[in-house]
Formats: structure tokens, sequence, C-alpha cells
């Protein structure tokens, strides 16, 4: 059974899994599902359509599944969906998806939403991430496992984050920021591996190194984009990090943050040009 305090307010449709919890004054919404052992606080708010997985831990006044902050967004259905354990702190807010970027916004399991962050429509965020308070993403923005989003920082519309990337407070990335690196700075400059981060994730010493020497390659060595990636390629490739590592670059659309600090030439390979069309939460 669901415990569901008497003030809340749970529209009729919404699917309650078992042992959930739902505080004073909250409010769910029509077409929303929320798995077994969730807890919903005070004054949150839920609209859907959004579906949350199990042992998701919603603090009070967080706002999931509202419509999206984009003029072209004409009521069309869109979707919310969430994976398990998770934890939304006060004031998070995190918007369905749009008509015309494919209608859905996903966030994967274990992440921790800081207080005030926000991943606005079309966003799909990995799983074992962490965003820190007041942390944003705009639309369309990628972001992989185990990536961590610092205080205050703000992610351009179209641009990716990497896996097991370290983007340090007050960061404005306009441009997709390395898979394994920490990139810090208004005008973004990358600072090595994220060593910490990956020694902590249990990433062996051997694949630290290889990322080490590919991110030397890529970026202090003076060579450009296309020759860095052969020749990571032809030294380093085979390995699983170095692989995805290869392909994230290549595949950038709005290329890569690989300048290092006090240095210019921020700009990196594999842009194939464009950032998609402005709107509200860009």
């Amino acid at each position: 059974m669901a415990r569901i305090h008497p003030t809340a307010v749970v529209d009729k449709s919404a699917e309650i899994g078992a042992d959930v919890a739902i505080g004073a004054f909250a409010v769910v919404g029509p077409r929303v599902v929320i798995g077994d052992d969730s807890e919903i606080g005070s004054g949150a708010q839920i609209h859907g359509p959004t579906t949350i997985g199990r042992a998701n831990k919603i603090f009070p006044h967080a706002c999931l599944g509202f419509d999206p902050q984009d003029l072209k967004y004409n009521g069309e259905e869109t979707r919310l969906e969430i994976g398990d354990r998770n934890h939304f702190r006060e004031f998070c807010s995190i918007h369905r998806g749009t008509g015309f970027g494919g209608g859905l916004t996903t966030i994967g399991s274990d992440n921790l939403f800081m207080v005030y962050s926000h991943v606005a429509h079309d966003c799909h965020v990995g799983s074992r991430c962490i965003f820190v308070n007041s942390a944003t993403l705009g639309g369309h923005v990628s972001v992989g496992d185990d990536a961590v989003i610092g205080a205050f920082s703000s992610v351009h519309q179209f641009t990716r984050v990497g896996r097991h990337a370290y983007i340090g407070g007050y960061t404005v990335l306009t441009m997709d920021a390395l898979p394994y690196v920490k990139t810090v700075g208004q005008k973004p400059a990358c600072y090595g591996i994220n060593t910490i981060g990956l020694r902590r994730k249990g990433v062996s010493a051997e694949a630290r190194e290889r990322l080490d020497r590919a991110f030397t390659l890529l970026t202090g060595s003076g060579l450009n984009t296309a020759q860095a990636v052969l020749r990571i390629r032809e030294e380093l490739g085979g390995h699983e990090e170095i692989d995805y590592l290869l392909e994230y670059v290549e595949t950038s659309r709005r290329g890569v943050v690989r300048a290092l600090p006090g240095r210019k030439g921020a700009r990196g390979g594999g842009g194939r040009g464009g950032g998609g069309e402005a709107d509200a939460d860009g």
C-alpha cells in the first residue's frame, strides 16, 4: 500500500507502486507512473506523461515532467522517463521532450540532482551522474554515464558531455566536453584526465595511463584533431575507453573542447557544424 498524505493531490489515472510515500501538498498529475519504494516530498509536483522507476527520492518542491520551455512547443504529447534510485533535491526541475526533438527526455539510474539543477527538454542523461547546485542543461544535451556537472555550470543546447567527464563549477560549455577529462572555465580548457573520478569508479591504472597518453596526443602534441585521432588509433586503439574516446571525437557535431589552460584554440575536431535552432532553453 502507498502512504499518501491527506493533503496530497493524486490524479485517479496515476499509477502508484507499492510502498510509495507521497508527502503533504505534493501533486501527482495524470498519466504519471511511480515505481515501488519511491518517496515524493512535500510540495513536489510531477506531471505526465512521466514514468519513474523504483526507489527514487524526490525532495520537496522538485518539479518533474512539466512542459518544455520551448517557444516551438505546441502542446504535442511528449514524455519523461526516469530510471531507478535517483535523488532529485529541492527545486530541481526536469522537463519533458518536444515533438520536433524526439518527444522524450530520459534520465538513467543512480543519479544525484542537487538543489536548483535543471534538465531541459529532449536531454538524455546516463547513470551515476552528479549535477551540483544550479547545474543547467539546455535542450537536446546528452550526458554520458558517471559524469559530474559542477555548480552553476551551463551546457548549451545540442552539446554533449562524455562519460566520466568532470565539468568544473561556473563552466560555460558550448562545445562537446571530452570523456574522461576535466573541463573547466567560462572559456573552457582541459585540465587533464579525471584521475580521481576514474580511480573511484574502478578504472584500472593501465586504462588511466592509456587515457592520459591519448589526452596528451589530442591536446598537447601540436597535431590537428584528425592527425591526433589517427595517431591515437595507431598507438592505443583496441581498448574500450580509447575506442569510445575516438568515436566520440569523430562524431562531434559542435567540435570538442581541447584547449589547454592559457592557450588559444579551444575549437576541436570532428565538428560537422551546426548547433540547431535556438529556443528558450538554449
